[in-house]
């Protein structure tokens, strides 16, 4: 799989491109990346989180489905499964489940992210927990594949502290960034 390499490429210059090992202390969480037909073209579903929490240092930010794995979930899969259902409604019985990505580490809120790959037969018709979701985007594969999509942008982190230099996907004037950018990079590297 090419998740290592495709990480790379959208991590923030900030730390050199450098990825980082999930140490035995961080908190665990899965989410989902799906895939469905629309349109004559393959998308991909991402959210927006809501900006209300102020406790929830990716609050306004555009992510895929998914939270922390918590004790009732049986796997990571089920939790992925689950926090999507929950965030977007779509049940888990609409959903294929292709496989497991490259997980990875985000030091700023210690999760070790497990990312799983799987696709609906129709596009999802979405009832969103708006206490977490601001809104959904369906994002087109072939968008993303553009080169003029993807740009380095500073990214305003907290009042007091912006990223200079950021790798990011443009999408409909969203800025995906961070480990979504870099779970999406691997996503189209596996469709390229």
């Amino acid at each position: 799989m090419p998740g290592q390499e495709a990480h790379k490429a959208m991590a923030a210059y900030a730390h050199g491109g450098k990825l980082f090992d999930a140490p035995e202390t961080a908190r665990k969480a899965g989410v989902f990346v799906l895939l469905f037909e629309k349109n004559d073209g393959w998308h991909v579903l991402l959210t927006e989180r809501t900006s209300s929490n102020p406790n929830d240092r990716h609050s306004g930010q555009i992510s895929f489905p998914g939270g922390q794995f918590e004790a009732s979930d049986e796997s990571l899969l089920q939790c992925a499964l689950r926090e999507t259902h929950e965030e977007v409604g779509i049940s888990p019985d609409k959903i294929e489940v292709i496989g497991a990505l490259t997980t990875l580490y985000i030091p700023v809120s210690n999760f070790h992210v497990f990312p799983f790959l799987g696709w609906t037969a129709t596009p999802p018709q979405y009832f969103l927990q708006k206490n977490e979701v601001k809104t959904v985007i369906e994002a087109p594969i072939s968008l993303l594949q553009q080169p003029e999509t993807v740009r380095i942008t500073p990214i305003k982190v907290t009042n007091q502290f912006v990223l200079k230099e950021v790798p990011c996907f443009d999408v409909f004037g969203k800025i995906v960034w961070g480990a979504t950018a870099m779970m999406l990079n691997e996503v189209l590297a596996l469709t390229r």
